[in-house]
């Protein structure tokens, strides 16, 4: 298991990509916009060695809502999973909901909430 990527939300994004290239020598592997509460939003991935990014995305302060991408701060945390029938079972037996489910490249993607409310998107590489 590893650390898969880490979503922020940010109010300024070219201020937060630089930041994060100069602080740790990161680079930007991909840079666009992203649909956000039905709208989109400029966003971009910066790359920390050979697996690992900060996605972001840029919002201006305002009140979260269930699956808001804002206000600025982490609203999510993506976690690769190599046994993904395993983890079913231990969120089963924690009686954690799985709150949505995606196929797309490069995996199969469940999405469910920790016990703060902080939403975690387990991954897995391998066919579900």
């Amino acid at each position: 298991m590893h650390l898969e990527h880490v979503n922020f939300t940010v109010a300024r994004l070219e201020e937060s990509v630089d930041f994060y290239c100069r602080l740790f020598g990161a680079e930007v592997t991909w840079r666009g916009t992203a649909m956000n509460m039905n709208r989109q939003v400029p966003a971009a991935h910066v790359r920390f060695g050979d697996n690992s990014y900060v996605s972001m995305f840029e919002r201006e302060y305002g009140e979260r809502a269930p699956y808001d991408y804002g206000p600025p701060g982490v609203n999510h945390v993506g976690i690769v999973v190599d046994d993904l029938p395993a983890i079913r079972r231990r969120l089963a037996e924690l009686g954690v909901k799985i709150e949505k489910e995606a196929d797309y490249a490069p995996g199969h993607r469940l999405y469910v909430f920790d016990p703060n409310g902080i939403e975690l998107e387990l991954v897995c590489y391998q066919a579900a």
